[in-house]
């Protein structure tokens, strides 16, 4: 799967229509949760997410503002509420922290979902036709691969986006017959196995100075004022540009070792576990570890690359270090596990010196 991100140029009347759809959904969502938890609470019987579906028919003829989204849409607002408690059951089951599914307030839900293309949803001229919407549209039209399967309408503080995800077929490089490993860190962004070092770019820390200018206008300003509102932008626009600063990095930095190595091994880490070490926790998120390793998942897999994660012991002086298979990061179902040796030399001296 691919995801292509394009802008929206929506009239005022149509986003007028696409807020409308975002509150009805945010309501929905909270309806279905307060379904399920008050059917459990005085019945002691769960409601699953095709009971929920088949319910909202009637619901559509008592509820007229729910006529005007497209049922396709509604049906997936009440499939998300369905993982929310599924995701619940498993934290409990798991004997994690379960954090019981909470309803939305304004402003925290942000998007929804055409969950087949070509049913509610599809491209004409240059513009993105929407069922009960119209025809948006876009800014600076991008041509899709593959075949599009779901498209996502999210609304970000500078406007609106579409999210079209397509199913795009492998496309594996040739085999340049390398390997590298790969350490993460926080003066370096990474060493890598060849004495490369990355540098960290510190997309929080460079604009952090900023941000809180932001924070500090908006908590001057009355609440529900229009002054607060324009603060409020002004900081949620501060905001994305640090997140987009940091992804546009991480698929820099993802996509030299996939064009250039056959195998590609990263640091086992515990990256939730380490942000509770406070002082370090603002460094270790700003560096965006998590995100660059996922990205690199998703283009290794594509261009038919193995990531192994490493089973590098600390703190201890190796030329050589054996590599365990990382099963997210097979490129193919079936491919064989294959035990890499690369040269760790780099990474152990980092570490050491660290």
């Amino acid at each position: 799967m691919k995801t292509f991100v394009s802008k929206l140029r929506p009239t005022p009347a149509q986003v007028a229509c696409l807020s409308e759809t975002v509150e009805t959904c945010r309501q929905r969502y909270n309806h279905a949760l307060s379904e399920r938890k008050t059917a459990y609470r005085e019945r002691g019987e769960s409601i699953g997410f095709a009971r929920q579906c088949a319910s909202l028919p009637m619901l559509k003829r008592e509820v007229p503002h729910l006529q005007r989204v497209h049922s396709q849409v509604v049906q997936d607002v009440v499939r998300r509420g369905d993982r929310a408690f599924q995701a619940f059951v498993r934290r409990v089951n798991a004997g994690e922290k379960a954090g019981y599914p909470r309803c939305k307030g304004r402003g925290r839900y942000d998007s929804f979902t055409y969950p087949r293309w070509g049913n509610g949803v599809k491209r004409e001229q240059g513009r993105l036709v929407l069922s009960k919407i119209g025809a948006l549209r876009l800014h600076n039209d991008r041509p899709v691969e593959g075949t599009p399967n779901i498209c996502i309408i999210v609304r970000n503080a500078d406007g609106w986006y579409a999210h079209i995800v397509c199913a795009v077929a492998p496309s594996p490089l040739p085999p340049p017959g390398r390997s590298v490993g790969i350490d993460v860190g926080r003066e370096s962004f990474a060493t890598l196995s060849n004495g490369v070092q990355i540098a960290n770019p510190r997309s929080y820390r460079t604009a952090e100075r900023k941000l809180k200018q932001a924070q500090r206008r908006l908590s001057r300003r009355v609440k529900g004022s229009n002054r607060s509102r324009k603060a409020r932008t002004l900081l949620a626009n501060a905001h994305l540009k640090v997140k987009r600063a940091r992804r546009d990095f991480a698929h820099t930095i993802a996509r030299a070792p996939v064009n250039e190595d056959d195998h590609i091994v990263v640091e086992k880490l515990n990256i939730r576990g380490m942000v509770r070490n406070h002082p370090l926790a603002k460094s270790i998120s700003d560096a965006g570890w998590g995100i660059v390793l996922n990205i690199l998942l998703a283009k290794a897999a594509r261009a038919g690359r193995v990531v192994w994660k490493s089973t590098l012991p600390e703190r201890r002086t190796y030329a050589r270090a054996v590599a365990s298979p990382f099963p997210n990061g097979l490129p193919f179902a079936g491919t064989p596990a294959r035990i890499v040796v690369v040269n760790c030399t780099a990474i152990i001296m980092l570490r050491l010196t660290s």
